[in-house]
């Protein structure tokens, strides 16, 4: 079995492998960045780390996430650092048999590698993100890891 968190920003809903997961957050005290992609929306401080804010909503749509109650950070552990990645909400954590993901077409593209399969659950299909392709693949993360490894 594979545990994720299910996640949506826009209208559809995403899963995390949880073992990327380290904590799920309420929005508080972003700071922002300047000078940086627009897609880094700041940086928090969570258990005496800085760790800088990417909104999913932008990656994906190019447009900024409408923040409101359930607005949450999805705090991911990633070989080099810790990011933040901004959703509308965090839904649940769910176990997904291996047999109910099924591969895409549209995984072999290079565009969408970071998309490892997708299951249909209850009728409603959820994509699986893989965070350390996600956010290594994103145009100008070097500018963020270089500003990031100088300050450790």
């Amino acid at each position: 079995m594979n545990k994720v968190v299910v996640i949506g920003t826009g209208k559809e809903e995403y899963a995390i492998p949880l073992q990327y997961v380290v904590s799920i957050e309420k929005l508080e005290g972003i700071t922002p960045i300047p000078q940086m992609p627009d897609y880094v929306t700041g940086m928090i401080e969570i258990r005496q780390q800085v760790i800088p804010i990417l909104d999913l909503e932008f990656i994906f749509y190019d447009r900024f996430i409408q923040l409101d109650e359930n607005s949450r950070l999805v705090i991911v552990q990633l070989e080099q650092f810790m990011v933040g990645i901004l959703v509308n909400e965090a839904k649940e954590i769910i176990e997904i048999s291996p047999e109910k993901i099924k591969q895409i077409g549209l995984i072999k593209s290079p565009a969408t590698a970071y998309l490892t399969g997708v299951a249909s659950l209850n009728g409603f299909l959820v994509t699986i993100i893989n965070p350390e392709v996600l956010i290594g693949s994103l145009e100008g993360i070097n500018v963020l890891l270089d500003e990031l490894k100088s300050h450790c």
